[in-house]
């Protein structure tokens, strides 16, 4: 999984006067847990725009004066009039422990039933996976190759390389549905289907 780089400055007053002079200062007040103990950081707002804004999903290489925490987004906190970015909490990743987050799904391969005038659906566009920080993905694949007419792809059928699927067997990924126009030309062909085999009568 790719990683993005944010430089930041570790701090000790972690009160709320303490916070509120962060935030006017444009910076984000953050912790990163899952150590020792926590540590409290601050970063400028646009250092977080190509992690926070993004469907893709990364980890993260923190750099605090030189020492560095490789670590994932776990909570973010946004103001709820301007959504400005109010705190951010990362979780410390360690290289022999097992993590689980969202990746993306990315949709390979051209359905058959989409063709035929299916609409395809999809149903879970972020899925949850448990890996060694090493093995984690950048997405899920989802090939919808053999979805035919109604057809659906089950998180079953997904491709696992060195990670696994933190969902029910039966999570539906994506489905090729019936479109409106693809049924009303069935019902048409159908009427005149019959209305051809009453005139052979």
């Amino acid at each position: 999984m790719k990683s993005i780089l944010i430089t930041g400055s570790q701090r000790e007053s972690v009160g709320k006067v303490a916070t509120k002079a962060v935030r006017n200062a444009g910076m984000v007040p953050c912790v990163i847990y899952g150590g020792s103990q926590p540590v409290h950081f601050t970063a400028e707002i646009k250092a977080f725009k190509s992690l926070v804004y993004t469907p893709n999903a990364h980890t993260v290489a923190i750099d605090l004066a030189g020492k560095t925490y490789n670590a994932i987004l776990q909570d973010i906190q946004f103001h709820p009039v301007s959504e400005a970015i109010l705190h951010i909490d990362f979780f410390q990743l360690n290289d022999e422990k097992e993590i689980v987050m969202e990746v993306p799904v990315k949709v390979t391969g051209t359905s058959p039933g989409v063709l035929l005038g299916g609409v395809l659906n999809l149903n879970q566009r972020r899925l949850k996976v448990k890996a060694l920080p090493k093995n984690l993905p950048d997405f899920v694949e989802a090939n919808i190759s053999e979805l035919q007419m109604g057809n659906k792809l089950y998180v079953t059928k997904l491709p696992t390389n060195n990670f696994k699927l933190m969902h029910p067997d039966n999570t539906v990924v994506c489905q090729v549905k019936i479109s409106r126009a693809a049924m009303k030309a069935a019902q048409e062909a159908a009427k005149a289907e019959k209305g051809g085999a009453k005139k052979k009568k």
